[in-house]
């Protein structure tokens, strides 16, 4: 069962519905049907939105092996909190500003230690189970 996994993915599932939300805001206050009609704010919005889209997948993916493979819940609890929070502070960095915002950098430098940790704890499962 992945109890833990179903958690955090219903949390992060809330985040990019709410970049999406973002996105149909933008495009309806600006009557952009498609794109982000070259406003420099409606294409933040939309990276923030496919930025989501592009790492939650592999991070819960990695995620839900853990937890599959015995993961310590503590541990699967504490990292699902720091790709949550990093998920937030992400996008908020990105729209409100160019460039690197504390928000933007954290969240982006959050993400890739969760993505990185959870690689290696899979990994080090499978070598641990190898040489068994």
């Amino acid at each position: 069962m992945l109890h833990i996994t179903g958690l955090y993915a219903s949390l992060l599932a809330l985040i990019v519905i709410w970049l999406c939300y973002q996105v149909v805001v933008f495009r309806r206050r600006q009557r952009v049907d498609i794109g982000d009609g070259g406003d420099a704010v409606g294409i933040r919005h939309i990276r923030a939105q496919q930025n989501a889209v592009e790492y939650i997948p592999l991070a819960l993916i990695l995620f839900a092996i853990f937890e599959l493979n015995g993961g310590n819940p503590w541990m699967l609890h504490g990292i699902g909190t720091a790709l949550v929070l990093g998920r937030l502070l992400h996008p908020g960095g990105l729209v409100k500003g160019k460039g690197a915002t504390f928000g933007r950098f954290y969240g982006t430098a959050i993400t890739w230690l969760v993505i990185l940790l959870l690689a290696g704890l899979n990994i080090g499962y499978f070598i641990a189970r190898a040489v068994a």
